[in-house]
């Protein structure tokens, strides 16, 4: 791997990491001040956040649910990197089962933009739904 890909793949595989162990402190560490957060869909973790409290909170919000997100590929471009997600889930009787790609824009070495791109955005939207009790 040349040094610029290895950089996207460590900063892939710490976000996964940050996620899945809920540490958000190392979140922190690998993402700018100004970082932003978009998700598609009508519910409760889509709507767009812009600061790293606020992009660290939404993480927090989607992790209580009780995913699971299973790393399936990193996959770089030349000046940035995304992770691809199998996330799963159940929710009495919902189920949450989509593919998605986290689109992450870098800068100096950090993460400076998230974008989400999910399968199945009704399945989304009814597992995240804005009144609804984890």
């Amino acid at each position: 791997m040349t040094s610029t890909a290895t950089v996207q793949y460590e900063l892939a595989t710490t976000f996964h990491r940050a996620l899945t162990t809920r540490d958000w402190a190392l979140m922190r560490e690998i993402m700018a001040p100004e970082v932003s957060w978009t998700l598609p869909g009508d519910n409760a973790i889509s709507d767009p956040v812009t600061g790293i409290d606020e992009v660290i909170a939404r993480a927090e919000l989607i992790a209580s649910y009780g995913l699971t997100f299973t790393l399936e590929h990193v996959l770089v471009s030349r000046d940035n990197m995304a992770l691809g997600l199998h996330n799963t889930a159940r929710r009495g009787e919902l189920v949450l089962d989509e593919h998605l790609a986290t689109v992450c824009t870098l800068r100096d070495g950090r993460i400076v933009a998230i974008e989400t791109y999910l399968s199945d955005l009704d399945g989304m939207n009814a597992f995240f739904a804005r009144d609804a009790a984890r």
